[in-house]
């Protein structure tokens, strides 16, 4: 299920409109060096602050916009971080970085039993690859004696008592599934210092997990279920990352989140909308304790159509090799998106132009990859890519006929540069590139036809081809080179294609392998497909082409990568990974190498066509 091996099934060819009047020279002793190009960043988009000027994150800002501002980014280390957390990460350290404040990076450590040091590496590579750097990490674990302390004392207040209830009566007690009458625990009014004494044996290990836990006393009147008495603390029989076997009682998020935020000095804690009812008891424990309190907004969620985030699901994919791993190039963690190759400038563009309201956003595959297709079109240079070469012969050339030609990298932007590939009578054409019998609507080669090659002065005329007799495929095609008498004007063919030489003095051409990425959901919704998502799954999310070959550009690119140098692939000196190296196909889509590329092997990842698929819909 990871790939099928196919021949190229090509985009449809977009046809060249700008004036391919070929340009050819021979290298100059003293011509100025290619390394001193203009550095790799994209053209000013849309104002990337503008979600941060206007509507509601500014009229947040108005509420409490004294300074120093200072907000979090509070993942649960459980998990890799998915598309949808790339706008929390956004809102968060950027509203901090655009009022002149600063973002903590707090990991709520709470639930030893579902965290991995992997996640924690994994979530700061995470943010420093969107280009933030938080003003410290934190963990709320590094806060577990003053929250205790916290619990007691909010016990001794005659805020919070232990409770032995199971958790079917719980749920009883505030309605039940009928929306009942809610009523009161039994163990809501003992004695403050037995619930004090209770608490403390339950840290000090009498208690098993779910024989007692900590419950705040909140108002069973309220309408908002935040108010229902929350768990405080619970046990839990699992050793923590950092503590080790210090602690058998563990705090809860509702009754960590708020604390934890108080401690940090936080003024704006942003978080998204299924948290808003819970901001009535976050307002009501910084009120009971008597300690300061931050101001909590929420706003909605970003979510993607024709895919699954959960871990669980994504954990399904992987063990039944779907998918190769969380960083597989077709989910949508954010780990994957990078290896796809998506510029994490690409990322924060996507989110500014979405925008930022209290409604949750839910948009289609098609619209993310517009939106990255319209930044790399400004910010990627071209190369010629052939995913399945067809070699050609220009028999009236001679043997060791040699022409060095000079294409530029950015027919559209010029700072990029341009670079010099090799014409020689052996070139390489794409097989979608060439019909065995013509017809008056085709324009590329054909016997007999004549067809442009990209800046080569003059066009070539297919004369005959060799077929495999077993597969019946085309093995060879014989051509000449059109180059007319001197004095003599040519007639501009109507079409010009890519194409690669053979030249071993240039190691020409560059061999690789190209893996096509499509949806890997055949429906907008895997879940309500019937039988579930893995009902859903498409067979041909994933097709290789393992005989591609690419132009020797590609080595240029390499070098001055990453492409665009934007957010936190800024500084080379980082040493920016394979999926910096960006480039256009011509006429097919752009692509970024993989980190299979290892050992001398190059291999490409398609990031996203050159147009949207009519087939995906939307």
């Amino acid at each position: 299920m990871e790939g099928k091996t196919v021949l190229p099934i090509r985009e449809k060819a977009k046809k060249e409109k700008k004036d391919n009047k070929p340009k050819s020279r021979e290298p100059k002793a003293n011509a100025t060096p290619k390394k001193e190009k203009a550095a790799n960043v994209p053209a000013p988009p849309t104002d990337p602050n503008s979600m941060f000027k206007e509507g509601f994150l500014a009229a947040v800002h108005q509420e409490r916009a004294e300074l120093p501002v200072f907000t979090r980014f509070p993942p649960e280390p459980n998990g890799y971080l998915h598309i949808g957390h790339s706008k929390a990460i956004a809102i968060n350290f950027g509203f901090a970085r655009f009022h002149g404040g600063q973002c903590y990076l707090r990991y709520d450590d709470t639930n030893p039993e579902a965290e991995e040091k992997k996640y924690f590496v994994a979530i700061q590579e995470m943010i420093q690859w969107l280009g933030f750097e938080p003003f410290d990490i934190t963990y709320s674990s590094d806060h577990f004696d003053e929250l205790y302390e916290l619990a007691e004392k909010l016990i001794q207040a005659d805020k919070a008592y232990v409770c032995h209830c199971t958790d079917s009566e719980v749920k009883l007690q505030r309605g039940g599934e009928n929306h009942g009458p809610r009523f009161a625990c039994p163990h809501r009014n003992r004695p403050v210092e037995e619930s004090l004494s209770e608490f403390r044996a339950m840290r000090d290990g009498k208690y098993k997990p779910k024989e007692a836990f900590l419950r705040m006393k909140q108002n069973l009147e309220d309408g908002n279920p935040q108010m229902w008495d929350l768990t405080a603390y619970r046990i839990l029989d699992a050793a923590h990352h950092r503590t080790g076997d210090k602690w058998r009682v563990y705090p809860t998020y509702d009754f960590t989140h708020c604390l934890c935020d108080s401690f940090e000095k936080i003024s704006h804690s942003l978080c998204t909308t299924e948290f808003i009812l819970s901001r009535t008891s976050y307002e009501w424990l910084c009120d009971a304790l008597e300690i300061f309190k931050p101001m909590q907004r929420e706003y909605g969620r970003l979510k993607m159509t024709g895919t699954v985030l959960s871990k669980r699901k994504i954990i399904k994919l992987i063990s039944e090799k779907v998918v190769r791993d969380w960083d597989d190039p077709r989910l949508y963690t954010l780990v994957a998106l990078r290896r796809r190759g998506v510029p994490p400038g690409a990322i924060l563009s996507f989110v500014n132009e979405v925008g930022v309201t209290t409604a949750v956003t839910n948009i289609q595959i098609v619209r993310f990859e517009t939106s990255i297709r319209r930044y790399l079109e400004q910010t990627v240079p071209r190369l010629m890519l052939i995913l399945d070469p067809i070699p050609i012969i220009i028999e009236d050339l001679p043997d060791d006929y040699l022409e060095e030609i000079e294409v530029p990298f950015g027919p559209k932007n010029q700072d990029m540069g341009s670079h010099v590939v090799p014409f020689t009578k052996t070139v390489y054409i794409d097989r979608s590139d060439f019909r065995e019998v013509d017809s008056k609507d085709y324009f590329r080669l054909a016997p007999g036809k004549s067809v442009g090659l990209l800046k080569v002065p003059f066009p070539i005329r297919a004369t005959t081809f060799t077929k495999d007799p077993e597969t019946g495929l085309v093995t060879e095609i014989r051509a000449t080179y059109e180059r007319p008498e001197e004095g003599v004007s040519f007639k501009k063919p109507k079409t010009y294609i890519q194409w690669i030489a053979l030249s071993a003095s240039h190691n020409s051409p560059i061999q690789a392998e190209v893996r096509v990425f499509n949806p890997l959901f055949k429906s907008e919704n895997p879940d309500a497909v019937e039988g579930g998502f893995m009902n859903d799954v498409n067979p041909s999310s994933q097709e290789i082409y393992p005989n591609a070959i690419i132009e020797t550009g590609l080595e240029e690119i390499r070098k001055r990568a990453p492409w665009p140098e934007e957010a936190g692939e800024k500084d080379a000196g980082k040493g920016p990974g394979w999926q910096t190296v960006r480039f256009q196909g011509m006429r097919i889509a752009y692509f970024a190498m993989d980190k299979d590329s290892e050992g001398g092997k190059v291999v490409l990842n398609r990031i996203v066509s050159l147009k949207e698929d009519a087939s995906k819909g939307g």
